[in-house]
């Protein structure tokens, strides 16, 4: 444990004082030599590390105030769980220091495995646990994916992305064709229905595990668009498909909610438009997100990352003549907006 990472060794410490009395009231004995060592970073200020010993092991939880907050992952945690969703339960935690020790769902994520001859079973078993958390009540008091909320996000993509990774600034008439596209797209995400959103259902946040998938990264979850998590599910930051492989995940997942009483269109095609007016607006925010993740937090490896976007934006312009505004405004732009 390197001497200058304060964190970790208030964590260590943290460690020694809680685990004596967990193994005694889960009758797990005496509290074994371990070693802890890293088990994942991720896009925020947040680190986990892996506990093992004696054939045990747990994941602890790293999130340090205030740029991270605790309990909505341990609130939501709850509510999935409640739900039938396979998340870690929450063993200790200290909320005002940022720490937690979770149950371990598995060293393989999703996108470590996925391929195209098992993605068939395995987004199966995914959409089926979708359907099954979009299933809670709107009661809980989780925030609403409302409009202030949805422009905020598209907001990122010119802020970071085209003003400060590119330089480019969007003159008079470029700001009122972004205006009309934000207007575009808020307007089909709020008309769409409510429904639980965990806002990162993707492979990277699904675990190999026993039940599968292991749900991860939650803590974010709202009340929103419907189409929200089966469109991010299919069209990731890491890992993309064919367009006509997709539009049969979608359909199926379509199918899924509507017999378990989900608000989906009558018709798959008004679901297939929402999925794709939804994803735009997804997309758009992650390419802004990339970027300020790059100059804000110095972490520039996700920028590699904005072509697939791209792609994904091109494919759905193309089948979507209400979006010529957008393709307008991006053929306006710099060659090197597309690739930087």
């Amino acid at each position: 444990m390197p001497d200058h990472d304060v964190r970790l060794q208030q964590l260590q410490g943290w460690l020694d004082d809680c685990l004596p009395s967990l193994f005694a009231s889960l009758g797990w004995g005496e509290v074994p030599s371990a070693t802890l060592s890293p088990a994942s970073s991720d896009a925020s200020f947040r680190r986990y590390f892996r506990w093992q010993a004696a054939g045990r092991s747990l994941i602890v939880m790293d999130a340090p105030p205030p740029q991270e907050d605790c309990r909505p992952f341990v609130r939501i945690a709850g509510l999935l769980h409640d739900a039938g969703t396979h998340v870690p339960r929450v063993l200790a935690a200290d909320i005002e220091r940022g720490f937690l020790l979770l149950d371990d769902l598995g060293r393989q994520t999703w996108l470590e495995v996925l391929d195209a001859g098992n993605a068939d079973a395995l987004f199966e078993q995914a959409l089926r646990t979708l359907v099954g958390f979009q299933r809670l009540p709107q009661d809980l008091g989780l925030p609403s994916y409302d409009d202030a909320l949805l422009r905020r996000e598209l907001q990122l993509f010119p802020d970071w992305y085209l003003q400060r990774h590119l330089g480019v600034n969007l003159d008079q008439a470029q700001q009122r064709q972004w205006q009309e596209v934000c207007d575009l797209l808020v307007s089909s995400a709020l008309a769409q229905a409510r429904v639980f959103v965990h806002r990162d259902y993707m492979p990277r946040n699904l675990m190999l595990s026993e039940p599968d998938p292991g749900v991860l990264d939650f803590q974010d979850a709202v009340y929103g668009p419907v189409s929200y998590d089966a469109t991010s599910l299919f069209k990731d930051a890491f890992l993309s498909w064919p367009e006509a492989r997709v539009r049969t995940w979608l359909e199926r997942y379509w199918s899924l909610a509507r017999e378990a009483g989900i608000a989906v269109p009558d018709r798959f095609e008004a679901f297939y438009r929402d999925s794709d007016l939804m994803g735009l607006q997804r997309h758009l925010k992650v390419i802004g997100i990339f970027a300020r993740i790059c100059h804000r937090d110095g972490k520039p490896k996700y920028v590699a990352d904005v072509p697939r976007f791209f792609a994904y934006i091109d494919a759905v312009i193309e089948r979507r003549p209400e979006l010529a505004t957008l393709k307008s405004l991006l053929a306006s732009l710099p060659d090197e907006a597309r690739s930087a």
